[in-house]
């Protein structure tokens, strides 16, 4: 039993000599939570001889396995939950911002309705302009700038207010309007009456500006150089014109002192292709140069052509609407300095007497607007109307009263000292002349002149083959028109036209670059204008055409060609 004890000690002494075993490295605590990583850690301090480390190699294969197809879970969860929150997201509401009265703070218009909001701070709330759309979330703070809108209402203003707003017409007349903002990019924007601008879609902001488009139907940007010499034979209606329009303008003291007003419309009457429209432009040419000599000041003239068929609009009060654009465009034209000129040709058509009411005339209500237009231009002082018309009679007499168009000048059918001049204009020096006329005349200046002469001589002679109408009146009395019966400027100047054809075609079939026009080309070219009759009536109304004759057609019984063998073309008896 004694042995025991001492066994027992020998064998404690060789448990406390034996080697204490190593503490083994764990790895961080980072490390601890991924098993991947803890295995990694076993790899490292494991033999490459252990026959465990297969097993361990194919365990750590496994969780790198595991952990791919475990990223790729969270991934798809969290797009799904992505994609989940927006669509179970309230939507955002879309205002127009109106303004900020301090930081951080917007007025917002949604709908009829405006808010008093807060901004997101992440957003620079100067960055915001007025008029853009912005994003309002369900405490309608804003959250976003989306930038203006791309489409909206186009309206004309009608007159521009202080503190950047505007008043537009609503209805293009001006009746009914509303009081709008501008943008911030056209808080500095020069914007006038009669401009056009865009407003967003809720309407309380201008966002676009469109300058007023001039429109090319009625406007002339330059009126051709038309001096009163180039205007032959009308020196009775351009003395009527200058006395009744330009005096006015380069003696206002004089006039004032007589109590005398300037005129403000001049009808010119008449058959066609005699020098109306002509005349309109000369008239608009050589008054302004006069007034800006008498300024001494640059005065630029706004010719405003007007075609009044063209102005006939099928729909109700369209008509009216262009009539008064025009009026408004002189008016705003003459506030600018410029001298206005609203030339209305054919104006019978547009402003034709008014019916009793029995059936829809359009003339019922465009004349009463241009009549009221008409009186609207008293008080400016650099506007002038002037109406053209082959048939006077047909135009309301409203319109043809004094103060409103005081005079009415007849442009007559050149007679030969008329004729003379105008062929002079259009024979001028630029027109080669034919060398044998020349020689034949003894120097060039002589050729022309005499080129002229016969030329009018011809033209004017009254004998059979100049004979073009024989007239029938009630009184049992016949009457020959001939050639010079039926003159108008147009014609003189389309013989000429026809003359200078001749003599290019001679040139090129002979090549000869010397050529030029001779008599033979002009008297050629008066048979050829005459014998086209372009003048003579293709219909069986001929009331028009007879009162351009200066004939009342209530006194004609018949009217015929006087050459009935070379012409088949009857005119059926007027009664």
């Amino acid at each position: 039993m004694a042995d025991k004890p001492k066994e027992r000690d020998k064998r404690n002494a060789r448990d406390d000599n034996r080697e204490e075993p190593k503490k083994i490295q764990l790895p961080s605590a980072e490390t601890q939570l991924r098993a991947l990583a803890i295995l990694d850690e076993v790899l490292k301090r494991t033999s490459q001889n252990d026959p465990r480390r297969d097993i361990l190699e194919l365990l750590q294969h496994q969780l790198v396995v595991d952990e791919r197809q475990m990223q790729e879970a969270r991934a798809a969860i969290a797009q799904f939950d992505q994609v989940y929150a927006k669509l179970t997201a309230p939507a955002n509401r879309i205002g127009t911002y109106l303004g900020s009265p301090q930081e951080g703070i917007a007025y917002v218009a949604l709908g009829d309705s405006e808010f008093y909001t807060n901004i997101d701070p992440k957003l620079d709330w100067r960055s915001l302009r007025v008029g853009t759309r912005v994003k309002i979330n369900e405490a309608y703070a804003i959250i976003g700038d989306l930038g203006y809108h791309p489409e909206g209402s186009v309206l004309k203003i009608a007159e521009t207010l202080a503190d950047e707003r505007l008043r537009v017409a609503l209805d293009g007349q001006g009746l009914q309007s509303r009081i709008i903002l501008r943008s911030t990019d056209l808080a500095k924007t020069l914007l006038k009456p009669g401009d056009e601008v865009r407003l967003e879609p809720s309407m309380r902001v201008a966002i676009e500006h469109f300058q007023k488009q001039q429109t090319k139907d009625f406007y002339l940007e330059k009126i051709p150089q038309i001096p009163w010499s180039k205007i032959g034979g009308q020196e009775e209606a351009i003395r009527i014109i200058r006395d009744t329009i330009e005096r006015p303008l380069l003696y206002p003291e004089l006039y004032k002192k007589f109590g005398k007003k300037s005129l403000k419309g001049i009808l010119l009457y008449g058959p066609p292709g005699c020098g109306k429209t002509l005349i309109g432009k000369a008239t608009a040419y050589n008054l302004t140069r006069s007034y800006a000599d008498k300024l001494g000041k640059d005065v630029h003239e706004y010719f405003m052509y007007i075609n009044g068929p063209r102005l006939l609009n099928m729909w109700l009060g369209e008509t009216e609407r262009m009539v008064r654009e025009i009026f408004a465009a002189a008016r705003e034209r003459a506030k600018e300095g410029y001298l206005v000129f609203i030339f209305i040709d054919e104006a019978d058509a547009l402003l034709r007497v008014r019916s009793s009411g029995r059936f829809l005339n359009i003339a019922n209500t465009v004349v009463p607007q241009f009549a009221a237009e008409m009186d609207g231009l008293i008080a400016l002082e650099n506007v002038v109307v002037l109406l053209t018309s082959n048939r006077p009679d047909y135009i309301d007499p409203a319109i043809l009263r004094p103060e409103r168009i005081d005079r009415k000048v007849k442009v007559n059918r050149p007679d030969r000292k008329a004729s003379t001049e105008i062929f002079h204009i259009y024979l001028n020096k630029d027109v080669p002349l034919s060398p044998v006329w020349v020689k034949e005349q003894g120097d060039l200046e002589k050729a022309r002149q005499a080129l002229v002469d016969e030329s009018i001589k011809y033209l004017f002679e009254k004998n059979r083959e100049t004979a073009f109408l024989e007239v029938q009146l009630q009184s049992s009395r016949r009457e020959t028109l001939y050639w010079s019966d039926l003159l108008s400027g147009a014609l003189l100047m389309s013989a000429v036209e026809r003359a200078k054809d001749f003599a290019i075609r001679r040139a090129i079939e002979k090549s000869r670059e010397d050529e030029g026009v001779n008599l033979d080309d002009m008297r050629q070219a008066i048979r050829d204008e005459f014998k086209e009759n372009e003048i003579f009536p293709k219909t069986d109304h001929l009331e028009d055409w007879l009162k351009l004759l200066d004939y009342e057609p209530e006194n004609v019984v018949e009217i015929k060609p006087a050459r009935q063998g070379e012409s088949q073309r009857r005119i059926d008896s007027v009664v």
